[in-house]
């Protein structure tokens, strides 16, 4: 039972019956308002604000309409109690009936509490990650990856059709710097004593692997050619390592995207895609020759004063038009961008979501613009915008051994507390706040660190039927069993709040499914935990409460179907963060 789409139906039900009534007329067809479970519990279990957006189409005052609604729903078998508050919202105490229905549902045979099928929700492609492959992925990178990890996969919950994306930065110059840092770590595999690798190239240790690679591939023969010659082999084996590192990085967290789109194939493929989709824009009129004026503030590197070839993304809700050609006649970063964006516009996604360094928040304007020109206004991109992490131990700032060279490493924190702290501790604020991630607090045992806590519920859970198993003799019911017991006898305080918590799960994926917000879920696991903790602490002072009563079979039935309920949802709710859900802790 999804007690939101119930008492919206509930609410609506009685509109139209007061619309039958010649009560309220102007009542639109398909009324959209919200119902969600109310902030204070004084205030009733759900509040509804379908007074408030009927008043203007029906004319009334908003608590006049509320009043309507409310006697409306008074006497049904499933509203206890209902209420108008403030100007017009409409509180909803669910009757106790309600919650054992709720149990019961996350137990039904065949029952997927709070998921959606997939294909009924939008066509979405989720790009995260796609650092430049430039050597191994660092902490920044690493919560940009979980966050949109664990975003695809709510998406996915939600009933979207989702694809993970990474895309490759392998055009430009940063890859021919890491072909000539490569270079020198072939020479250096050959023998010849480089010295200090000079500023501006890559310093890592990990392209040492590329130069014996490069060794072994080629012995010395790439010493007797020009760089013109050795250049593309070196780039194309030094891109082609650091991807594989970058994948072994991200398998570190449980990750493997779906597609690694290359920028290189704009451009080197049987269709110049850049040049197309200016193309695109320049036959609907939004490509013209102009002067841009001065930019106020730090000019931007694809910024000359002269007459070029711009994008009219002003007519988009940009603050300038932006330029696509420089003056070498080359394709300027915002044009490339463009065209990747127009290509999966033409691939039919109708929501992309890109996941970005704060770094590049400067960019959002000008690509959402983009976005919007070329899909005609059909796609919309939401960027989300990864702030910074800040490393600790024990509470002062920490730095580990930057195997890197230049940065710690994603590897260095995987290993260090291991993928479950890192990705649930990723989550536990909002993408655009920044991120204090401390060591020592990650791996401690208490209520203090989440990702603990939450999973040690699921623990709990799991040992509850453990000990119901010894005490049955091993013979443990199953989900369906329990689905039949009678949840009805479920009527201590701390039950009723499980019972609440589990019950608002649904809406939870719906609404942090709708904002693009995985951090939301994380937050409702750690309440969810704490009401599970509470009520078996409860169970331990005082007797009667205890899950397993060998003296009240259809007590411990009930239950037991209430620890089996609180268990799935934990579980479905870590595999979308990608966390275990482990059955025992040590």
């Amino acid at each position: 039972m999804n007690i939101f789409d119930h008492f919206e139906e509930l609410v609506n039900l009685a509109v139209g019956d007061l619309a039958e009534r010649g009560e309220l007329v102007g009542v639109p067809n398909g009324l959209r308002f919200t119902l969600d479970a109310t902030k204070d519990p004084a205030h009733g279990d759900l509040a509804s604000n379908a007074a408030m957006v009927l008043a203007k189409p029906v004319g009334k005052p908003p608590r006049e309409i509320a009043a309507k609604i409310v006697s409306a729903l008074a006497g049904h078998p499933d509203v206890a109690s209902v209420a108008i508050a403030g100007p017009g919202f409409i509180n909803i105490t669910a009757a106790p009936a309600v919650w054992p229905r709720v149990v019961a549902a996350i137990l039904a045979p065949g029952a997927s509490f709070g998921q959606v099928p997939k294909g009924e929700g939008p066509k979405v492609n989720v790009e995260y990650v796609s650092a430049n492959p430039t050597g191994p992925l660092h902490v920044g990178h690493c919560r940009g990856a979980v966050v949109g990890d664990a975003l695809a996969n709510l998406l996915a919950f939600a009933g979207g059709d989702v694809t993970r994306e990474y895309y490759i930065n392998d055009a430009g110059t940063q890859v021919n710097v890491l072909a000539r840092s490569a270079f020198l770590r072939y020479r250096e595999a050959l023998g010849d004593d480089i010295g200090e690798i000079p500023k501006g190239m890559y310093p890592g240790d990990y392209l040492k692997a590329v130069g014996e690679a490069l060794k072994a591939e080629h012995g010395t023969g790439l010493l007797r050619t020009d760089e013109a010659d050795w250049l593309p082999i070196v780039r194309e084996k030094a891109i082609a390592m650091m991807l594989a590192m970058i994948r072994e990085d991200l398998a570190l967290l449980g990750i493997e995207q779906e597609v690694y789109f290359s920028e290189r194939s704009l451009t080197t493929g049987p269709v110049d895609k850049v040049a197309a989709t200016i193309a695109n824009l320049r036959a609907r009129g939004l490509i013209y020759e102009g002067r841009l004026p001065p930019p106020k503030g730090e000019k931007p590197e694809d910024w000359e004063d002269r007459e070029q070839t711009l994008f009219k993304a002003t007519e988009f809700g940009d603050d300038m038009d932006r330029a696509l050609i420089k003056s070498d006649g080359s394709y300027t970063y915002f044009a490339s961008d463009m065209a990747y964006h127009h290509d999966k516009v033409q691939r039919g996604f109708q929501t992309l979501i890109d996941v970005w360094g704060a770094d590049h928040a400067g960019h959002i304007k000008k690509m959402v613009s983009a976005v919007t020109a070329l899909s005609e206004g059909k796609a919309v991109l939401d960027v989300k915008v990864c702030q910074l992490v800040k490393l600790y131990k024990g509470g002062e700032p920490y730095t580990m051994s930057k195997r890197a060279g230049t940065f710690v490493t994603l590897r260095d924190v995987v290993e260090e507390v291991g993928r479950d702290p890192v990705r649930f501790m990723m989550l536990m604020r909002k993408n655009d706040a920044p991120l204090d991630f401390d060591f020592v607090k990650v791996t401690e045992k208490s209520r203090e660190n989440p990702v603990f806590y939450v999973q040690y519920a699921h623990a709990r859970t799991a040992s509850v039927f453990r000990m119901a198993g010894e005490a049955a003799g091993g013979k443990l019911p199953q989900s369906a069993q329990l689905a039949a017991a009678d949840f009805g006898k479920l009527t201590d305080s701390g039950e009723i709040a499980l019972i609440k918590r589990l019950a608002q799960f649904p809406r939870l994926i719906e609404q942090a499914a709708k904002v693009h917000e995985p951090h939301r879920l994380a937050f409702y696991l750690y309440d969810l935990a704490s009401d599970f903790h509470a009520l078996w602490n409860r169970g331990k002072d005082l007797p009667h409460l205890r899950f397993i009563r060998e003296d009240e079979g259809e007590m411990t039935a009930a239950r037991l179907g209430l620890v089996r309920a609180t268990a799935e949802v934990l579980h479905k709710g870590l595999s979308i963060l990608g966390v275990r859900a482990p059955d025992e802790m040590r």
